[in-house]
C-alpha cells in the first residue's frame, strides 16, 4: 500500500476542517490515489461531529490540472475497496472497465461529495481544468482567486465534456454550451457574473477570507445547516439534474467508446499530441 500523503487535513479554525491537494509539483492531477485519498478526507470530515464546515484547497499555483492522463490502469497497490456502491472490474477489457472505474472514482465520487451532510467551501486558484471542475463543483460555495480560470477542454479530446456535468446548473446554457465548444476559460469575474462563483478575492486573501466564511458558517445549528443544504439539492434534482447528469455521463462513455474503436485509445490522440 502506498503511504505517500497526496492530501493534507487540518482543523484551522473552530468548527472548521481544511482538506487541501497536495501535489503541486503535477498541479495537482488526480491520480486515482489522490482521489480515494480526498475521498477518505471528505469521510473523516463527514464523521467528525465537532466540524460544521469544511473547506478544500490546493497546494501550488494552480488548484487542478484535471485528470491524470498519464495514469493508463487503475492502481491498485492501494485500499481501493469500492466506496460508492459496489463498483468493481476496474480492469476489465473494452468498454466495462472504462464504465467501472469512471462511475466510482469520477461521477460516483462527485456526486457524493455534493451531498456530504455538511457545508463545503472550495477556494479555487490558478487553473482548474475539467477534471478539476469537478472537485470545485460539488462543494456548496466557491471562492476563487482574482487569477482563477475555470476550463472544461474534453471537447479537444473527443469527449462531451466532463463524467460531473454540472455545466447546465453552474451556468447560463449558452455560456456552458460555448464554454464546452470552445475549450476556452472563464475567468473569475465571468464566473462570478455568471452565479458560479460566490466570492472573487486577491490571491494573497484567498485562503483567509475562505476561512472566515467558513468560520461563520461554522457557528450555525449543524442539523439546520445540513437540512438547507439538502433542501437546496432536492430543488435542482426536482428539476432533472439526477437524470440530465446520467444522461450526460452515458454519452461521456460513448465517446470513450468511439474513440477506442478509431484510435485505440479512450481519448483523441490529437489532444495528447497537441501537448507535446
Amino acid at each position: 500500500m502506498s503511504t505517500i500523503p497526496l492530501i493534507t487535513y487540518e482543523t484551522p479554525r473552530p468548527g472548521v476542517a481544511r482538506i487541501e491537494l497536495a501535489r503541486p509539483e503535477a498541479r495537482n492531477a488526480q491520480s486515482s490515489e489522490l482521489l480515494y485519498q480526498l475521498n477518505d478526507g471528505f469521510d473523516r470530515a463527514a464523521a467528525d461531529d465537532t466540524v460544521r464546515a469544511v473547506v478544500l484547497t490546493a497546494s501550488g499555483p494552480h488548484f487542478s490540472a484535471g485528470h491524470d492522463l498519464t495514469e493508463t490502469t487503475m492502481d491498485e497497490t492501494f485500499d481501493r475497496r469500492p466506496r460508492v456502491g459496489t463498483w468493481c472490474g476496474h480492469h476489465l477489457p473494452g468498454a466495462e472497465g472504462v464504465l467501472a472505474k469512471e462511475s466510482e472514482i469520477y461521477l460516483g465520487f462527485s456526486e457524493r461529495w455534493r451531498n456530504l451532510p455538511k457545508p463545503t467551501i472550495a477556494a479555487v486558484q490558478g487553473k482548474a481544468i475539467a477534471g478539476g471542475l469537478m472537485l470545485a463543483w460539488p462543494c456548496d460555495l466557491i471562492v476563487a482567486s482574482d487569477d482563477a480560470e475555470f476550463i472544461d477542454n474534453t471537447v479537444d479530446m473527443g469527449v462531451a465534456g466532463a463524467e460531473f456535468f454540472n455545466h447546465p446548473w453552474e451556468l447560463p446554457p449558452r455560456i456552458a454550451k460555448e464554454m464546452l465548444f470552445t475549450s476556452g476559460a472563464l475567468t473569475a469575474e465571468q464566473a462570478h457574473r455568471f452565479g458560479m462563483v460566490n466570492h472573487v478575492v486577491p490571491r494573497q486573501d484567498l485562503i483567509q477570507v475562505t476561512l472566515d466564511l467558513a468560520e461563520r458558517i461554522a457557528t450555525k445549528p449543524s442539523l439546520a445547516l445540513r437540512l438547507a443544504k439538502a433542501s437546496v439539492n432536492a430543488a435542482q434534482d426536482a428539476q432533472g439534474r439526477s437524470s440530465a447528469m446520467q444522461t450526460a455521463f452515458a454519452n461521456h462513455q460513448l465517446c470513450h467508446s468511439h474513440n477506442q474503436q478509431l484510435f485505440g485509445l479512450p481519448i483523441d490522440p490529437s489532444f495528447t499530441l497537441a501537448r507535446k
